[in-house]
């Protein structure tokens, strides 16, 4: 079993009250058996509930990659609070008696393993025998029928905002607008919504719409050449129902495709064993997508690659999901799932097992920082001409110093090369004000992961420092 540290136990709770509710439960005694399988792989107990009898629940770790949790509870939070706190109690110390694994258990262990040896007699299998996921095409022709017919509204809203033009959007006309953008919801197109709604949120939050002009057009524009690359890419699989998905860029889901596990094995778009650290972690609203997004921003220790995960949560059903939190350990993964993208793709696992950070990771963290800024400069730049790129990349730069000069905070490199410093207004968690509480032997001679901006008012590239990784510790500027 792996090592049961108070972290990796968070890392399964859905929000911060199920980890209370787990602790207050152990705080309380309110466990009235609490037991473990002599091999440690199974723990399971009785706790007190609401009701006359207790409510049985274990943790099964006989796959240690893929713990199964099980409660006679009714709640519909999973894991729930009962079984977080069997967990908390076992890593708080706390005495566990060495008994049988129950009978029911180990029936639903045998039938797991049945059902292991099915799946890997079918991934033994010849290449070509395997069954391939049907398609019905009948239903994806209708389908691309319906997302032209919402790429051409889309189109005709655009020009007609253009020909208007900014300033004469008022409350009135922007209401009128977010209408007839719902209508995209009919259309099987909710990337572009989610786009159109980005451009009339930022307008209404600016008390004066002109300082907002020139990233709204520049929303605009970028939307223009979705709907055109949209367009083409549509068609062509109208002409062609053989045509495979678009896995070289990141069309499909700024369309509003949600990928499947299954389609990125099926794609192949997955890699073997690989252990990743996460560098940096957010949570924010994403009023044009009505969901929450817990972001996190993670270094592959094989390449050193930095990757994104995130995990949607629409506002309505926000409290029956998972929240995603900050992660201070290394995360291992038989197979890491990667979603079609260049710079900073996106990432997903469903199994893996956690262990502590050590110095040697740090050092090879800091191994893979870029010392030139021209070459990365040159890296951002090229992202940026990609219309359908993210606008706020991430890179992990050394910096020899990180000084204050007359205009601001730069990172200096070893041959006097400088990258501005900068808060970026999208992020929304300010961090300049955090340098100056370091001392200077954190500011010297360490990797600075940043994230950029091409703010178009002031016609510069920014950087904005998230993580500052020394060979001592790694000092997260917001979590």
């Amino acid at each position: 079993m792996t090592e049961l540290s108070v972290a990796y136990i968070d890392s399964f709770a859905l929000n911060a009250g199920a980890i209370k509710n787990g602790n207050d439960l152990v705080r309380k005694n309110s466990f009235q058996k609490l037991a473990r399988t002599e091999d440690g792989t199974l723990l399971f107990g009785e706790c007190k509930g609401s009701g006359k009898e207790p409510y049985s629940c274990s943790a099964d770790f006989v796959k240690t990659e893929q713990p199964v949790f099980r409660c006679s509870c009714p709640s519909r939070q999973f894991p729930c609070k009962h079984i977080l706190g069997l967990l908390y109690a076992y890593a708080g110390g706390k005495p566990f008696e060495i008994a049988d694994i129950p009978a029911d258990i180990a029936d639903k262990r045998e039938k797991a393993d049945k059902r292991e040896e099915k799946k890997k007699e079918t991934a033994a299998a010849p290449p070509g025998t395997e069954a391939k996921r049907r398609v019905n095409k009948n239903a994806l022709a209708k389908k691309l029928a319906s997302q032209l017919e919402g790429i051409e509204l889309a189109h005709k809203l655009v020009q007609q905002i253009v020909q208007s033009g900014l300033a004469s959007l008022d409350k009135r006309s922007i209401r009128m607008y977010e209408d007839q953008a719902k209508q995209l919801g009919n259309h099987f197109v909710p990337g572009l919504q989610a786009a159109f709604r980005e451009v009339f949120i930022l307008i209404n939050a600016s008390d004066n719409h002109e300082a907002v002009y020139s990233e709204a057009f520049e929303m605009l524009s970028a939307l223009h050449a979705l709907l055109k690359r949209s367009r083409d890419y549509i068609t062509a699989r109208m002409v062609d129902p053989e045509l495979p998905m678009d896995i070289t860029s990141v069309l499909e889901e700024k369309i509003g495709h949600a990928w499947q596990l299954s389609e990125l094995r099926e794609q192949e778009l997955i890699r073997k064993n690989m252990e990743l650290m996460q560098l940096n972690f957010r949570s924010y609203s994403d009023e044009a997508r009505g969901e929450y997004v817990d972001e996190g921003h993670w270094l592959q220790l094989e390449d050193g690659e930095i990757v994104i995960t995130r995990n949607y949560r629409p506002f309505r059903a926000a409290k029956h999901m998972k929240e995603d939190d900050s992660v201070y350990m290394a995360v291992q993964t038989k197979e890491l799932f990667t979603y079609p993208g260049e710079l900073n793709k996106r990432v997903r696992w469903e199994e893996m097992t956690m262990r502590e950070c050590s110095a040697d990771d740090r050092k090879k963290i800091r191994s893979f920082a870029e010392h030139s800024y021209g070459a990365a400069l040159k890296a951002v730049k090229n992202h940026l001409k990609n219309p359908l790129a993210d606008k706020n990349p991430v890179l992990l730069l050394h910096a020899a110093e990180v000084a204050k000069t007359e205009k601001g905070c730069v990172l200096v490199n070893e041959t006097g090369e400088r990258m501005p410093l900068a808060n970026i207004a999208r992020l929304g968690y300010p961090t300049l004000q955090l340098l100056p509480h370091l001392n200077q032997e954190q500011m010297k001679n360490t990797a600075v992961l940043v994230m950029f901006e091409d703010q178009l008012s002031e016609g510069k590239l920014v950087a904005q420092p998230l993580t500052l990784i020394t060979e001592n510790e790694m000092i997260r500027l917001f979590y």
